[in-house]
C-alpha cells in the first residue's frame, strides 16, 4: 500500500470514528432522557441510565483515546442540557468531567470482541471510583445522613460506597445485558472488524 492510499485510509478512518462517536453520543443523550422516564433519580445525583451503552461501546470499538474523549463530551453536555446537580466546581469537575471520562477505560480490551464485558467493568468501574471520591471528599457534609432501603451511615466511606453502588451496580448491569443481547447479531462490531484497515 501506498503512503498516499495509507494516509487516505488513516483520514477515513478518522472522520468515520468522529461520525460514529456523534451518533453514540447523541444515542446516548436520547437513553438519558428516556430513563428518567423509567427510573428515578438519587436524592443527592446519580442514577439508573441506558445511555452509558453507546459511551462503552465506542470506547471498545475505538479504543482508549477515543473512549476518553467520548466519555469527557457526555459529561460535558450531560451537566449543561440536563441542569447538573453538584456542590461547588469540584463537584463539578469529578461528578461529570472525570466521572464520564473515566468510562473510556473500556476501550482497554479494544477489537475483542469478547472484551466488550470486562471493557464495560472497567469502564463502570472507573465510574465508580471518581464518585466514590466525590462522596467521600465533596459528600461527606451530608453525613450522617440515610439512604432509602439501605438505613443511617455515619461514616462518608461507607455512605460513598452504598450511596453511589446503588446507582451503578444496576448500571454496569444494564450494560451488560444489552451487550449480551447484541453480541451475536453484532459480533463483528464488537471486534472492530468493519473498522481495521
Amino acid at each position: 500500500m501506498s503512503t498516499n492510499q495509507s494516509n487516505v485510509n488513516k483520514s477515513h478512518l478518522r472522520i468515520r470514528a468522529l461520525c460514529e462517536g456523534a451518533i453514540l453520543l447523541a444515542l446516548s443523550i436520547v437513553l438519558n432522557y428516556l430513563s428518567k422516564v423509567i427510573f428515578a433519580n438519587m436524592p443527592n445525583g446519580g442514577s439508573v441510565s441506558l445511555a452509558m451503552f453507546p459511551i462503552l461501546f465506542y470506547a471498545h470499538r475505538w479504543g482508549l483515546g477515543q473512549g476518553l474523549l467520548i466519555g469527557f463530551a457526555y459529561g460535558l453536555l450531560d451537566m449543561l442540557l440536563d441542569g447538573g446537580y453538584a456542590w461547588g466546581w469540584q463537584s463539578i469537575l469529578l461528578d461529570y468531567l472525570a466521572a464520564y471520562t473515566a468510562l473510556g477505560l473500556g476501550g482497554v480490551f479494544k477489537s475483542k470482541a469478547w472484551g466488550i464485558f470486562p471493557g464495560i467493568a472497567c469502564g463502570c468501574l472507573g465510574r465508580f471510583l471518581v464518585h466514590y471520591i466525590s462522596g467521600v471528599t465533596i459528600y461527606k457534609i451530608l453525613v450522617p445522613t440515610e439512604v432509602e432501603g439501605f438505613g443511617v451511615f455515619a461514616n462518608p466511606h461507607v455512605y460513598s460506597l452504598v450511596y453511589n453502588a446503588a446507582y451503578m451496580v444496576p448500571n454496569m448491569l444494564i450494560a451488560i445485558a444489552i451487550a449480551g443481547v447484541l453480541f451475536v447479531p453484532m459480533k463483528k462490531y464488537f471486534a472492530g472488524n468493519d473498522i481495521r484497515n
